[in-house]
């Protein structure tokens, strides 16, 4: 049973930084390429940030680009979201999914997400 538990969402003020978690089980972990997304509400699902089976290519889209830092942990069977200098465009619910590289169609398997709310 395939399954992706992300966590570590919350409040927090502009400029401010947060670390989400996914977790994952039910497969083998290092063999797929790994995606954060996010949605904005009356917002298309937005792609962030992608990471290689080893960890050692990521993608970054423009928008992230130099605040966000993916990374992931195969013994733990555990991929990061690094949040830093958070802006409230950033507020959505942020989603972990399994394979592809980039884009939403290549996934298979997606987290139930986990709300990031940035505002003063």
């Amino acid at each position: 049973q395939v399954q992706l538990v992300e966590s570590g969402g919350g409040l927090v003020q502009p400029g401010g930084s947060l670390t989400l978690s996914c977790i994952a089980s039910g497969f083998a972990f290092d063999t797929y390429n790994m995606n954060w997304f996010r949605q904005a509400p009356g917002k298309e699902r937005q792609f962030v940030a992608a990471i290689s089976r080893s960890g050692g290519t990521t993608l970054y889209a423009n928008s992230v680009k130099g605040r966000f830092t993916c990374s992931r942990d195969n013994a733990k069977n555990t991929v990061h979201l690094q949040m830093k200098s958070l802006k409230p465009e950033d507020t959505a619910v942020y989603y972990c999914a399994r394979g592809g590289w980039g884009q939403a169609t290549g996934a298979d398997y997606w987290g139930q997400g986990t709300q990031v709310t940035v505002s003063s």
